[in-house]
């Protein structure tokens, strides 16, 4: 088995993304030079606005649907981070087939030209594959899938990042292609929007305002939260690691909580006192979303594999959001 680069090009897909911008820069810290493609629908300039003067770094701004233009910085680069995808839940409901075609056609195209060049790829996946687990375990990479009808439209995300799945298992089963899967848990920490419906940016924006929070259904359902430079850590380790290839792995963090708990906890944390509205899912997005009661990820494959433990818990999560909020509001003062 050849062994991974340490030190050469990198293509990130959706790295002017949350996710994408803190790889980016972790690479760049590290030697490596990137190249970045978003199309900027859900990722931002401002993320990576600082890397633009720099030598290393590289911004494509174009689909990943675009072919013509995959296949060249695939070529080029030495290894894939595909990273792009339509994520939260507005999202899902409002452009369900920008979401369905997205998904799948543009890990198509990555997986196609990461196989024609001969390419090592990581594919970010998502704890949605696993559906609705009504009971409160750890999920385990292979446990089975558990889905709801067509018509709740939260599960044409979940499949669509299934299909990813299938796919990259497909490429390596019939094309030998080197590849390896990561579940992402509730990846949060700095530059995560709260525009696309992801709770921890919400939530704090509201209290630093001073609003009431809508709490969506009744707080009870319970997830777990992992620090983005945590979650960046596991994707290097994941793709640096040659004895992962072929493999799925979980990358989330143990610090389980309720909706209505990590409300309390925000609070706290912000010094304010506010009230909670508990709103029905169909009077947020309207008919079709369904929410997952429980989502906690074991991780003892990832830890076997690369010795990888989440390192920052939930309080400091919370305290990075709104250490970036405050400081963002004082620069827009």
């Amino acid at each position: 088995m050849r062994s991974i680069p340490t030190s050469r090009k990198a293509l990130i897909t959706g790295g002017a993304g949350f996710i994408g911008s803190h790889l980016a820069e972790s690479l760049l810290a590290d030697g490596w030079e990137v190249y970045v493609l978003d199309d900027l629908s859900t990722g931002s300039l401002s993320n990576i606005s600082h890397l633009l003067d720099r030598r290393d770094f590289h911004l494509v701004v174009d689909s990943v649907l675009s072919e013509a233009v995959v296949n060249e910085l695939v070529h080029k680069c030495d290894v894939v981070y595909h990273l792009a995808a339509v994520v939260g839940v507005r999202l899902i409901v409002e452009q369900p087939v920008h979401t369905i075609v997205t998904n799948i056609r543009g890990t198509e195209v990555v997986l196609d030209k990461c196989n024609r060049f001969n390419k090592r790829v990581l594919i970010a996946s998502t704890s949605e594959v696993y559906g609705d687990h009504r009971k409160e375990r750890a999920l385990h990479e292979n446990d089975r899938r558990v889905y709801g009808p067509t018509t709740q439209r939260r599960w044409a995300y979940a499949d669509s990042k299934a299909m990813d799945e299938f796919l990259a298992l497909a490429y390596g089963a019939e094309q030998n292609l080197d590849f390896v899967i990561a579940r992402l848990f509730n990846t949060v920490g700095p530059r995560q929007t709260g525009q696309y419906g992801m709770v921890v940016p919400s939530f704090i924006q509201r209290a630093l305002d001073g609003e009431v929070i809508d709490i969506h259904g009744n707080g009870e359902q319970t997830r777990c939260f992992c620090h983005v430079a945590d979650v960046v850590r596991a994707l290097r380790g994941l793709m640096e690691t040659p004895q992962t290839r072929g493999e799925i792995y979980n990358v989330g963090s143990k610090n389980k909580t309720t909706i209505l708990g990590l409300a309390e906890r925000i609070c706290a944390a912000v010094g304010i006192d506010t009230e909670f509205n508990f709103v029905p899912y169909d009077r947020v997005y309207g008919e079709g979303i369904e929410d997952m009661l429980h989502r906690e990820p074991a991780i003892d494959k990832i830890r076997h594999a690369i010795g990888w433990a989440p390192e920052r818990d939930l309080d400091q999560i919370v305290a990075d959001v709104i250490a970036e909020r405050r400081a963002l509001a004082f620069q827009a003062a």
